[in-house]
């Protein structure tokens, strides 16, 4: 058994042992990680630290682990791999203790949908799974068990609160039995708020800027957004999405509780929007900030690859070709990086082929992509839930193939399937790009012309 220094605060901490495998196929070494990065940490902060494994004594093993979660003033848990015995005992951890309870997980694991918008630390490690920033990692580890030592003498005040139960349940745990009935009546109201939302969004014969307007009345009317149940907010977020009100959107997020701000939706959402509202190096700033915290993914990657592609535009526009080259070579790294991320969404996918077919010099990869994003769509496809993107993916690689049939078989599935009003107009608009290349060459592209005359014809009307 550890020998426990009792002149020094413990530090419990949570995480998997031994070496275990996460849904990507990564392999991480967790007893190199606690013994190489975790103790020495809690050592240099001051703190005596104890693993659930280190508790060799007899008897019923649940019985120190729990005394330890609910008794020991400071806590980390490694939330790498999702491990369920570590989420388990982050349960019980947050339901007794309201503060000193410290988050980590190596950098670019995925974390789960309940614990994305806590407050995480990432480390690094290496090929093997071990620690590879060992020096600069301990240091963060060690200011944050510093902070949380300082601030735990604070724990009346409700910011210094890490655990989400104290933070958003009012009054916990001293819960009023009448607390049932209201949340009832939440639920009934959010039913009727989402209903409210999906027609506003849907109405015909009615401009953008009336649905705006009907939508921001529904906004007033719900009341203060940090009442609300936070699908409701979600749904107003994208109701202002459907009908590019991007300056609503941006306004939306910022007035956001914090815990859902930090989600990775409402951070895409929010980059998104900015872009769209011509503030593209806010929208980079986000989704940089959002890759350096949760790692990348191929709908992160997908948004940065369009911010470049924007500016590129923007710069070919103004005859400046050499910024313009550069920041094309740009969005389709970002592009392409995305689409290896996963191989399963074809968006990035077709982007970084279409961007890669106006590139000045052949790109060698074209060739090896193309194929692989026509697999992936068309495997989508087959599982019978496609959407709008897959259909406009298959036509713009239709077109990149020359293949006007096949193009307007695709371009009728698409129009059948569109949602938002924006979803069209973005398909033409990578379509304006292959013409202007295919032009440059001295190809015809009166055929292709007549397909996004349709697609913006479409973007009006829906």
């Amino acid at each position: 058994m550890k020998q426990i220094l009792m002149n020094e605060p413990l530090c419990f901490v949570l995480m998997p042992f031994g070496n275990k495998t996460d849904s990507s196929g990564n392999t991480f070494n967790f007893d190199k990680i606690y013994k190489i990065l975790i103790e020495p940490a809690i050592e240099k902060a001051g703190f005596d630290s104890i693993r659930a494994d280190e508790e060799m004594g007899g008897g019923i093993i649940h019985k120190p682990m729990l005394e330890r979660l609910i008794l020991c003033e400071f806590a980390i848990a490694d939330l790498t791999t999702a491990n369920a015995n570590v989420f388990y005992e982050l349960g019980l951890r947050h339901a007794v203790r309201p503060w000193s309870t410290i988050l980590l997980y190596a950098e670019g694991a995925r974390l789960p949908f309940d614990v994305a918008p806590l407050r995480a630390y990432p480390y690094k490690v290496d090929s093997s799974g071990r620690p590879s920033n060992v020096d600069g990692d301990i240091d963060q580890i060690v200011k944050l068990l510093i902070y949380a030592k300082k601030e735990s003498k604070n724990h009346e005040n409700v910011k210094f609160t890490d655990s989400p139960l104290y933070q958003l349940v009012e009054d916990y745990p001293n819960i009023d039995h009448t607390k049932t009935d209201v949340f009832r009546e939440k639920v009934t109201y959010s039913k009727e708020k989402k209903k409210q939302l999906f027609d506003a969004r849907n109405l015909e014969s009615v401009s953008g800027t009336e649905k705006t307007q009907i939508i921001k009345e529904i906004e007033n009317e719900a009341g203060s957004i940090e009442d609300l149940e936070a699908g409701v907010v979600i749904d107003l977020l994208l109701s202002y999405r459907a009908v590019k009100a991007w300056r609503e959107m941006i306004r939306l997020v910022l007035i956001m509780p914090r815990p859902l701000v930090d989600t990775v939706l409402v951070q895409e959402q929010y980059a998104f929007a900015l872009n769209r509202n011509s503030q593209s190096k806010d929208a980079e700033r986000v989704l940089l900030a959002l890759i350096e915290r949760r790692g990348p993914s191929s709908e992160t990657l997908g948004l940065l690859g369009r911010v470049y592609k924007d500016r590129w535009q923007q710069a070919a526009e103004a005859g400046d070709d050499i910024l313009a080259e550069g920041l094309l070579d740009k969005a389709v790294d970002a592009y392409a990086k995305g689409f290896e991320t996963d191989w399963r969404d074809a968006y990035p996918g077709v982007n970084a082929v279409t961007l890669m077919s106006l590139k000045k010099f052949p790109d060698d990869k074209l060739q090896k992509i193309l194929p692989i994003v026509q697999y992936s769509v068309e495997r989508r496809i087959e599982s019978g839930k496609p959407d709008y993107w897959d259909y406009a993916t298959l036509v713009e690689l239709a077109v990149l193939n020359n293949d006007e049939y096949q193009a307007g078989v695709y371009l009728g599935k698409a129009l059948a399937s569109i949602r938002e009003i924006w979803e069209p107009e973005t398909t033409a608009r990578n379509l304006r790009l292959i013409i202007t290349g295919k032009q440059k060459k001295g190809v015809d592209t009166g055929w292709i012309e007549k397909i996004e005359t349709v697609l913006l014809k479409h973007s009006i009307t829906k």
